[in-house]
């Protein structure tokens, strides 16, 4: 395997993205030009991560060092290239495992870069937003599936804005390994996985079925493979007759070692059986009688995500916003804490070592920091954290949508201190920083008015800070006092100092 170099033949940067899938591992390395993205290199290698979590969910030895001998070769094509122009994110089988934090640790020491594992819901609109940059730029409703290893993405969508998202715990490498597992191929077996799609299915058929759509669009390794073979054989698509007669011929083999389909990639076939058990069951639920292929899908589609947030075309501004008009959040405060906390920011920033991830993590939870009001007055803070931690946050990776969770649950009362210390010692700082920023926005806000507050001077240096308010001004203004006086006790706690006059 040659190491592509970073030499450029114009000024655009080289951006990459890393899908740690169920059951394959890719990198796309690729040039943005004009908006579009120009692929320089490819690299995808079987992997077979679900494969490889015994009966507790958890990784063995073996699958972990399968993952991270792929990463390795990996490492060597995004060495030279900045932090910020590459992701990383795990699927279904790291979302699942119960030791998945010891894969992402020893990941992320082979890369030399974070490894985000992203939810089921996220991974459907990154999914979509990659197909869709491979589609007619129209404006027809497009149904978009993706079978991977470990589970199933569907999206129904418009240009590029996805309507509705679902991912079901179903994929080829788990079927396979539940209904075909002694290596044998029988019509039982294949109507038990089948008919077990059909039932994950019954949960997302009727509302997607209502909505509706012009064009099915299938995407990934599965559907590609049923997509070529009947290509091989003058097909145009997947039609329901091209799947009976590759279920016929399937189930003529007996056996996983004796499949023999001309296209079909030898590192396929053990799992082909399920893949396609689940994609008949697809069309028979959605009632689909043909399907295009479309070459973009998960790392494609973290690479125009990258590209949308370099040009502020970030969806997880629009996911928030869509969280404050859920809940009912009083947006002309939020914009107040907002603008507050964005001071404090700039001053903090520096001699804290905070990051611009930080920054707009803070800025987030300023943003939603009273969802929990619409529950309850009574314990908001907590209402809140529960939303922002269960809820599926488009945009948001799992550690950035804890970690959101944990500031809004900090907010007010006293600081979570147990939980913030169960949190690695970097994590724990970091986020204690932030919240104690994001508590001084809040209480500088207190009155929720524009009016009265004047300029300040505030400082942060080590585990202090300071802040200055005009001669005599706290003297007429008692309960921004009090607030302070109180919220000297809560720092303290967490060995911080906060001086005020």
């Amino acid at each position: 395997m040659s190491r592509p170099t970073t030499e450029q033949t114009d000024n655009a940067p080289l951006i990459a993205a890393i899908d740690l899938g169920s059951n394959s591992f890719h990198l796309i390395v690729a040039r943005e030009d004009h908006g579009e993205l120009r692929p320089v290199e490819r690299l995808g290698e079987k992997v077979q991560l679900a494969a490889g979590l015994d009966s507790n969910n958890n990784l063995t030895e073996d699958a972990m060092e399968r993952g991270l001998a792929c990463l390795r070769k990996m490492a060597q094509y995004c060495a030279a290239m900045p932090k910020k122009s590459i992701r990383v994110v795990g699927t279904n089988a790291l979302r699942k495992a119960q030791n998945s934090q010891e894969f992402v640790r020893r990941a992320e020491a082979v890369l030399g870069h974070r490894v985000d594992i992203i939810a089921g819901r996220e991974e459907a609109r990154l999914i979509y937003l990659g197909a869709a940059h491979t589609q007619s730029d129209d404006t027809e409703r497009r149904f978009v599936a993706d079978i991977g290893g470990g589970s199933t993405e569907f999206i129904i969508g418009e240009r590029f804005e996805p309507k509705i998202l679902e991912s079901l715990h179903m994929g080829c490498v788990v079927w396979t390994r539940k209904y075909f597992a002694d290596g044998k191929i029988t019509a039982r077996q294949f109507d038990e996985a089948y008919y077990g799609a059909r039932l994950e299915l019954l949960n997302i058929e009727q509302s997607f079925r209502n909505l509706g759509w012009q064009d099915a669009i299938g995407s990934s390794g599965s559907i590609k493979s049923v997509y070529t073979i009947l290509a091989e054989r003058g097909h145009e698509g997947i039609t329901r007759e091209g799947l009976m007669m590759l279920k016929k011929e399937l189930l003529a083999c007996k056996r996983t070692d004796r499949i023999s389909f001309q296209g079909l990639k030898p590192e396929r076939v053990n799992i082909f059986p399920g893949g396609l058990a689940i994609l008949c069951a697809i069309f028979d639920s959605m009632k689909i009688n043909s399907m295009s292929f479309s070459e973009g899908a998960l790392r494609e589609g973290l690479l125009y995500d990258m590209i949308g947030r370099n040009n502020h075309e970030d969806v997880r501004n629009r996911t928030l916003k869509a969280i404050q008009k859920r809940y009912h959040v009083d947006t002309a405060q939020a914009d107040r804490v907002s603008r507050q906390l964005g001071h404090l920011l700039q001053e903090a920033k520096q001699t804290w070592g905070l990051s611009d991830g930080d920054c707009q993590l803070a800025l987030s939870a300023a943003m939603v920091h009273e969802i929990g009001m619409d529950i309850s007055h009574t314990q908001f803070h907590r209402h809140g954290s529960y939303i922002l931690r269960n809820a599926d946050l488009l945009g948001f990776n799992k550690r950035q949508q804890q970690s959101l969770a944990m500031l809004v649950r900090g907010h007010r009362r006293s600081l979570p201190l147990q939980s913030l210390f169960q949190l690695p010692r970097q994590e724990c700082q970091r986020l204690l920083k932030l919240v104690i920023l994001l508590r001084i926005a809040i209480l500088l806000n207190h009155r929720r008015s524009d009016k009265h507050l004047p300029e300040y001077i505030f400082k942060a240096s080590g585990t202090s800070l300071t802040i200055t308010f005009p001669e005599g001004w706290l003297d007429n203004h008692q309960l921004t006092a009090a607030d302070f006086e109180q919220e000297q006790g809560y720092f303290i706690r967490a060995g911080y100092r906060l001086e005020f006059q």
